[in-house]
């Protein structure tokens, strides 16, 4: 095998690899970066039909790319929808997904009782994130959970909850803490602050 195959073969590869994520940013990502390498091995041994087809793919994956990347932080992309605590759907969300909850989680557990609150994050129909939360002493809303469903995992849903304060100091809220353990946390890029094992933000006192 000569060099030129082993750059076709890595574009074969990078490009079924791209087609096992489950994050539809890095499968786009990966995708791209399969075609390009592709583009410029079969222009080199010149079949030129996937040449062109490579062209086409790649043009897709940019598309789509430009999209999600304009979108991460819209406000008008994603919707934040409270949900009640014992509500049926949110059950069934955490119940779906509770394997992975636990991997990013551990030792999560929900009870839907007190003073709590629950909101879904949604993009159209689709379930992209949950935010679970309860009251603490001192005006503190403690996030019980936070989690984004696998395939918007690189993008940052929670940040549409924690962005309108409102959902929390309209509750009498003056900061809110991050969950215990959590793992890849990513609070630093919102505006917390890092105390201890936790991430804390301080809301705005209401006029």
């Amino acid at each position: 095998m000569n060099w030129l195959e082993l750059i076709g073969w890595t574009g074969s590869a990078v490009l079924v690899w791209s087609l096992l994520q489950t994050r539809i940013l890095r499968l786009r990502a990966l995708n791209l970066i399969g075609c390009l390498v592709l583009i410029g091995y079969n222009a080199a041994v010149q079949v030129w039909p996937m040449v062109g087809l490579n062209v086409v793919l790649a043009a897709i994956n940019v598309w789509y790319l430009r999209g999600m990347l304009a979108t991460r932080h819209d406000e008008a992309t994603y919707q934040v929808v409270e949900v009640g605590v014992d509500d049926q759907f949110l059950a069934h969300t955490l119940h779906v997904h509770a394997a992975d909850i636990a991997r990013f989680n551990p030792g999560f557990t929900w009870r839907p009782e007190g003073e709590r609150s629950a909101f879904v994050v949604m993009k159209a129909d689709e379930v992209v994130g949950v935010v679970l939360s309860h009251a603490e002493p001192g005006g503190v809303a403690q996030i019980d959970l936070d989690y984004v469903t696998r395939r918007f995992r690189d993008f940052t849903p929670g940040e549409f909850v924690y962005r309108r304060s409102r959902l929390f100091t309209d509750r009498g809220f003056r900061r809110v803490v991050s969950p215990p353990g959590m793992v890849a946390p990513y609070y630093h890029r919102l505006g917390f602050r890092r105390q201890g094992d936790a991430y804390v933000l301080d809301l705005p006192v209401p006029a």
